[in-house]
């Protein structure tokens, strides 16, 4: 059975993604040469109220494709993945293709 967290408040819950470490054509890549900070949002919580009681609603949804500060976030395992919580106002921009 999975377990399933849903982040309270502004939180968001990624997995991150790791870099490709070779190219399509069988090329290894140095560690260092695609070092791109993101991951894939699984769940988010739903907000912060403001001082009039307004729901803010957090700035992503689940699936989005997110950059990560390099520090931060804390780590949480579910079963056998590793996943981090960030506030909403800690990712610094949604990836598009």
């Amino acid at each position: 059975m999975a377990k399933r967290l849903i982040p309270a408040l502004n939180r968001v819950l990624v997995e991150k993604l790791l870099p490709p470490s070779k190219t399509p054509g069988g090329v290894l890549l140095p560690e260092k040469s695609s070092k791109l900070n993101s991951g894939k949002v699984v769940s988010v919580g739903q907000g912060l109220r403001d001082k009039v009681g307004n729901l803010i609603p957090v700035s992503v949804k689940e699936g989005d494709t997110v950059l990560l500060p390099e520090y931060g976030g804390t780590q949480v395992k579910l079963g056998e993945k590793e996943y981090h919580l960030y506030r909403d106002e800690d990712i610094l921009g949604i990836l598009c293709d």
